[in-house]
């Protein structure tokens, strides 16, 4: 499994190209703005996309799904628990989207996404949304805006709670092997052992 992160949005989300090396087949993580960033460099690594994968339905996530739709016809897919907030991603500040295709599919618990000789399991975490889910692959972990290097996603907004955020954290990702990557939605990659040793708000208990 490799793995091309780029940043992209007002908010620096951290957009996930991740591919087979063998069959070139691709799946790209949270597309928050940017499309044809996204595009161009898909294209330098000849990659054929097969998945548009949201972690959640906020906007700094979703905003390149219809450009990457129209360019790939690859299937979006989202937790159902947040289609509510896909269909109005603006954190409630008044930020406006263009309307983005619907999902293709919905994605739960213990679903695997395949593609060429990888798949990656999902693991709902919600928290910071209602219908947060993480991606657990080979070594490593994509979260989306559930944990981050030294901090956890926020909990303010709608869907949002600390106490199903650190309890979503801790039975689900704190259980990874401590080698396993974790690829944040912002920020720099961290580890799950680095996390559970120096995260300052993984001690909290409910």
């Amino acid at each position: 499994m490799i793995v091309k992160s780029m940043v992209v949005s007002m908010f620096a989300t951290n957009c996930y190209l991740v591919y087979c090396k063998d069959t070139g087949e691709a799946v790209i993580i949270d597309p928050g703005a940017e499309g044809k960033k996204i595009i161009d460099t898909a294209r330098t690594l000849n990659l054929a996309i097969k998945y548009i994968i949201n972690t959640h339905g906020h906007i700094d996530h979703i905003g390149a799904n219809s450009k990457l739709k129209e360019e790939y016809g690859a299937q979006i897919l989202l937790s159902e628990k947040d289609l509510e907030l896909y269909n109005n991603p603006g954190f409630g500040l008044g930020l406006v989207l263009r309307k983005q295709p619907q999902p293709d599919r919905f994605i739960a618990e213990g679903d695997q996404i395949s593609f060429g000789s990888i798949s990656l399991r999902v693991v709902e975490t919600p928290g910071h949304t209602a219908g947060g889910i993480c991606l657990i692959g080979e070594s490593a972990v994509f979260c989306g805006d559930t944990l981050f290097a030294g901090s956890i996603g926020r909990t303010d907004l709608a869907g949002g709670s600390y106490a199903t955020l650190i309890k979503s954290i801790n039975n689900r990702l704190m259980v990874l092997s401590p080698d396993s990557a974790v690829y944040p939605g912002h920020g720099p990659a961290t580890t799950i052992g680095t996390e559970a040793l120096s995260n300052p708000f993984l001690n909290s208990t409910f």
